[in-house]
């Protein structure tokens, strides 16, 4: 899966610890984002596209503001991502202002004629193998990963590939251009499930700090995500619910 959702984007979160019990192949980083890319085109192509549910939040403690908003998405098979705004709550600026701008530059982004100069690649990026570690059980490559440009819809940080799948299991980082003068810093953590054979989203956690309004964190919840190719969702809003406590905030 791509990463982006514009700099919304993501506080750290933990949940690493060290695995003693496996031993990851011998690979060199080179391999380990080429079989990446070979993996991810051979899902794409099976899983034909997907649609799901989102809920974005949106807080900002200095303000006391909170918004909310529900959106269902759908991907063409060529990945280009369609949106539709179900329901709004809470700060409408903040709807109108931050919530659909990201909305609009994931779409654009998604685009075909996008995607190759945004994509984890070696044209974008120059990669460092850092080690291996354990996630939920599963053996994963820990990488740095360094923009190759100052591109806003690139970022600086670190990727977790899984060992068996060479799927991209976690992200976490910072843009790789600070959006505007009026923002000090942009974290971000991205964390993926998998059920079955494809691997979704499970949640998006930003924190931006800006000079005038404080730290404004972002949380996106991604839920009924099904594969065009799939009988039944791969993780419903239950199911999230259930796992969010076990995968993502340990």
């Amino acid at each position: 899966m791509r990463i982006r959702t514009t700099v919304i984007l993501y506080v750290a979160l933990g949940s690493i610890t060290l695995c003693h019990a496996q031993q990851a192949p011998v690979l060199g980083v080179d391999e380990i984002i080429t079989k990446m890319m070979d993996r991810n085109s051979q899902r794409e192509k099976l899983q034909g596209g997907y649609s799901g549910t989102r809920r974005y939040v949106l807080e900002n403690e200095k303000l006391n503001k909170r918004a909310e908003m529900l959106v269902s998405v759908k991907c063409d098979p060529d990945g280009s991502k369609h949106f539709e705004v179900v329901s709004e709550a809470g700060w409408n600026p903040a709807n109108k202002r931050d919530l659909l701008k990201m909305l609009e530059s994931e779409s654009e982004t998604s685009q075909p004629q996008m995607r190759e100069s945004t994509r984890i690649s070696p044209e974008n990026y120059s990669f460092q193998m850092v080690g291996t570690d354990s996630l939920e059980s599963r053996l994963v490559y820990m990488i740095n990963v360094l923009p190759k440009r100052e591109n806003k819809y690139l970022f600086e940080g670190r990727i977790w590939v899984d060992a068996q799948d060479f799927a991209v299991v976690r992200v976490e980082g910072k843009p790789a251009r600070n959006p505007s003068f009026w923002t000090h810093s942009v974290n971000f953590v991205q964390a993926y499930y998998k059920s079955g054979t494809f691997w979704f989203p499970l949640s998006t956690e930003s924190v931006t700090d800006a000079r005038m309004f404080g730290k404004t964190a972002v949380t996106i919840s991604y839920f009924d995500y099904q594969a065009n190719s799939a009988a039944e969702p791969v993780i419903s809003q239950r199911g999230w619910d259930q796992i969010e406590a076990n995968y993502v905030h340990k």
